[in-house]
């Protein structure tokens, strides 16, 4: 941990958290254990189960996904929806996206996902809304660019989240590197934007909520 980096939740109470989260299923089981074997970042389960709360008490049926890695955050969203619900999930990777459709086969809600491979920004440029949920997990330098795209292609009520939006507390460190830089600029607008009401949850790394006015 850098000098700049610091816990967003105290460590006991985070084990707490994790310790009282209900046992997941084997297909989440997997997708953590993959994570945890290749460092790779996840939202996990406490996350996991805000999106599915915030979907379903929305009765969200489109949703896009902004970086989606290999379809973590994707399962709980279509777990949440019905099966009318149609998820848009982007990422760079091939891997990923071969991984997450098998992951999500398993697990019965495939056919609610699909998943496009390339750049998010430009995969959002092209796909027409409404949304009833834009949920943003890209590279923090594009957080404030995927803001101003996305909040048009949400429907009135809509919710725009965003993960890392405390960014391993750097949000009120010394550094400002083009990462954490961007990070303060995009929660500076979520708050002045007129046409969002926002908040900031500490959970895990900070997941910001807005609502479309």
């Amino acid at each position: 941990m850098t000098p700049d980096e610091r816990h967003i939740v105290d460590p006991i109470i985070e084990r707490y958290l994790q310790d009282i989260t209900p046992e997941r299923d084997a297909v989440l089981f997997e997708m953590e254990r993959h994570a945890a074997e290749r460092d790779f970042p996840l939202v996990g389960p406490l996350v996991g189960r805000l999106l599915y709360l915030l979907s379903a008490s929305i009765s969200a049926t489109r949703i896009l996904e902004l970086g989606s890695g290999f379809g973590y955050s994707a399962y709980w969203f279509a777990k949440a929806t019905g099966d009318d619900a149609r998820i848009i999930c982007t990422d760079k990777s091939v891997e990923n996206k071969t991984r997450a459709e098998a992951w999500l086969q398993r697990a019965g809600i495939a056919h609610k996902v699909t998943f496009e491979v390339g750049d998010a920004l430009h995969i959002l440029r092209r796909t027409p809304g409404e949304f009833d949920i834009i949920f943003n997990d890209i590279d923090k330098a594009d957080y404030p660019k995927a803001l101003m795209l996305s909040i048009p292609k949400l429907r009135k009520g809509g919710l725009f989240i965003a993960d890392n939006a405390l960014w391993k507390g750097r949000v009120v460190g010394a550094e400002r590197d083009e990462a954490t830089a961007a990070i303060l600029t995009f929660n500076r607008r979520l708050y002045s934007m007129p046409e969002l009401f926002s908040t900031i949850i500490p959970l895990r790394d900070g997941v910001s909520i807005s609502m479309k006015r």
